[in-house]
């Protein structure tokens, strides 16, 4: 790392939030879903960039410049890192050190549901799991709540009953406020938005993969289904792995988390990138960046109530927030036609 650019971190330390950060109207908030809870349209998430191999001055670099440009919502779950809890463990450690009087002013989500430790009860949907990983999520975070608590994928061993059940009673033990599910389909939510109405349990959003490359929500009916029923959608992968940005525009290479991960087929990389190219062009023709175009065209929906961004550095934060969800219909039919 650059010597002088370490020096300027290490003066994160000693460095509070900036009082000025919700006049500067760099970002807008909307609900989430009919409740009363308001989201940042960007939040930031910590999957794979708060973990055991990153730098802990630039994750704390990360989260002062998010809050100071009115990114309130961290989006968190137990097994981010990589190694597992680490991602939690870091957010709670910068919480401890620079935000201590800034809590009532965040919103933190954690999620469980994917392998979290060995043996029968470290995965899944079941009372035991849920309950036990909040406790730990707790315990890392250094919180006595959070805000939102998901169950991060469906379970297909555990009745969805017990599932809602034990998330409506972590609300009922103050651990959260409210509670979300991801990676559900529209016809696994509908399950489970029955049994929270009659639990009466603030059930609020949805976590759901969506951009321009990938439509799932449109097609099984979810986001419809979101308006309908008053809870928001709140999206993940909004640029697609970096699809959606500059980082491919010169093609992808073999060794790439894409195309190691199998996301994208072979047989469809050459209409892909097609798409991109043609995608470019058109945000140039708007003024912004292919990821401005692709975060603004997923804001444009009243279902979404926030975008959750990843990132690696402060700068690549302060690109992404450089948003403009209006659409003229002519400008969003082409982009459909780009798409089909």
């Amino acid at each position: 790392m650059d010597e002088e650019l370490f020096k300027s971190l290490l003066k994160n330390k000693e460095r509070i939030p900036d009082p000025m950060r919700y006049k500067k109207e760099t970002m807008h908030y909307r609900r989430a879903g009919k409740s009363g809870l308001k989201l940042p349209e960007i939040s930031l998430g910590l999957w794979q960039n708060f973990g055991t191999f990153d730098n802990f001055e630039i994750m704390r670099d990360m989260i002062f410049t998010a809050f100071d440009n009115g990114i309130c919502h961290f989006d968190l779950a137990n097994n981010y890192g990589p190694r597992g809890g680490t991602a939690e463990e870091n957010f709670g450690k910068i919480l401890r050190e620079n935000f201590r009087g800034y809590r009532d002013e965040m919103a933190i989500s954690t999620k469980a549901g994917f392998p979290m430790w060995k043996g029968p009860y470290g995965d899944g949907g079941s009372k035991k799991y849920l309950t036990a990983s909040l406790d730990q999520s707790l315990s890392r975070l250094g919180l006595d709540y959070v805000d939102i608590f998901y169950h991060h994928r469906p379970a297909p061993e555990t009745p969805i009953e017990e599932t809602c059940y034990a998330l409506h009673r972590l609300v009922e033990q103050g651990k959260t406020l409210y509670v979300g599910v991801s990676n559900y389909s529209r016809e696994q939510t509908e399950a489970a938005v029955n049994i929270f109405r009659e639990l009466k349990t603030p059930f609020i959003l949805n976590q759901s993969c969506y951009n321009l490359l990938d439509r799932r929500v449109e097609e099984d009916g979810l986001k419809e289904y979101a308006l309908q029923q008053g809870f928001g959608l709140i999206v993940y992968s909004p640029l697609a792995q970096g699809l959606l940005t500059d980082k491919y525009k010169d093609g992808i290479p073999e060794d790439s988390r894409i195309r190691k991960s199998g996301t994208l087929k072979e047989e469809r990389l050459h209409a892909v990138l097609g798409k991109l190219s043609l995608l470019r062009a058109f945000a140039k023709e708007r003024g912004q960046t292919l990821s401005e175009l692709a975060l603004s065209w997923v804001l444009k929906d009243k279902a979404v109530s926030s975008v959750i961004i990843g990132a690696s550095s402060s700068a690549q934060i302060l690109e992404n927030i450089k948003i403009n969800p209006s659409f003229t219909e002519e400008e969003l039919e082409k982009i459909e036609e780009i798409c089909k």
